[in-house]
C-alpha cells in the first residue's frame, strides 16, 4: 500500500465510523450524473465537519501508520528526503485543511509524477520542500491542466502518437476503475489532460494544413 492508499484508508478508517458505499445500474447517463451530483453534494457538506480537519492527532498516527506499514522509520518522518518525511511534510503543511482539500493535493502529485514532472525538477536539484511548497499554492483547474497538456505536446514532437496511446491506457485505466467502484478522479484528469493536449495536436494540424491550401492557391495565382 502507498502512501497516497494509506492516506485514503486512514482517512477513511478513522474518520468515517459508519460510512455506507451504494452501487447500483443507472438506466441513463443522465441518472447517472444525477446520483453523482447527490453524492458530491453529500460529500461536500460532510467534509465541512470538524472532524474532517487535519489535525496533529491525525498526522502523528497517519505517520506512524505509514511506516508500519512500509521498511521505513520513525525517525524517516524528519527528513522529508524520504517518502514517509515528504509525506509528514505534506500534512504538516496542510494542518488545518480538510481532508478533500488535501485529497486533491496528493492527485496533483499524482498527476505531476505521471506526467514526468517531478523527475524532471529532481534533476534540477530542487528539493522536495521546495517541490511541495511550490505546487501547494496551486489548485488543479485548467491553468494546471493546460500546462499539463502542453508537457505532453512536447512529449509528441519526441514521440509521435505518444499521446493518442497514452489517452487509451487512461480511457481503459478509468473504465477498470468504476467498475471496481474505486476512486476515479485521478485517471478521469489523466483522461481530461491527454484529451485536452489531442484536441490541441489536431488543432494546430488543422492550422498548418489550413495554411498550406492558402499558400498553393496564392502560389497558383501568381504563377
Amino acid at each position: 500500500m502507498n502512501l497516497m492508499e494509506r492516506f485514503k484508508y486512514d482517512g477513511t478508517r478513522r474518520r468515517e465510523n459508519k460510512h455506507l458505499f451504494l452501487f447500483q445500474c443507472c438506466l441513463s447517463r443522465a441518472e447517472a450524473r444525477r446520483d453523482a451530483a447527490k453524492v458530491a453534494l453529500i460529500n461536500s457538506l460532510f467534509n465541512e465537519l470538524p472532524c474532517r480537519r487535519i489535525t496533529k492527532e491525525f498526522i502523528m498516527e497517519s505517520v506512524q501508520e505509514a511506516v508500519s506499514s512500509t521498511s521505513g522509520t520513525l525517525n524517516d518522518a524528519d527528513d522529508p528526503s524520504t517518502s514517509i518525511g515528504a509525506y509528514h511534510y505534506m500534512l504538516e503543511s496542510n494542518l488545518g485543511k480538510t481532508m478533500l482539500e488535501f485529497q486533491e493535493l496528493m492527485i496533483v502529485f499524482q498527476l505531476l509524477h505521471w506526467n514526468g514532472s517531478l523527475k524532471a525538477l529532481r534533476e534540477t536539484k530542487c528539493s522536495r520542500q521546495e517541490v511541495i511548497s511550490y505546487y501547494s499554492q496551486y489548485n488543479l483547474d485548467e491553468r494546471m491542466r493546460s500546462h499539463m497538456a502542453l508537457d505532453w505536446l512536447m512529449k509528441e514532437q519526441e514521440t509521435p502518437g505518444i499521446i493518442s496511446q497514452e489517452l487509451q491506457v487512461a480511457l481503459r485505466e478509468l473504465e477498470e476503475t468504476r467498475k471496481a467502484g474505486q476512486e476515479l478522479r485521478f485517471y478521469k484528469e489523466k483522461k481530461e489532460i491527454l484529451s485536452l493536449a489531442l484536441s490541441q495536436l489536431y488543432s494546430d494540424h488543422s492550422a498548418v494544413s489550413s495554411n498550406d491550401d492558402h499558400m498553393n492557391l496564392a502560389l497558383s495565382g501568381y504563377h
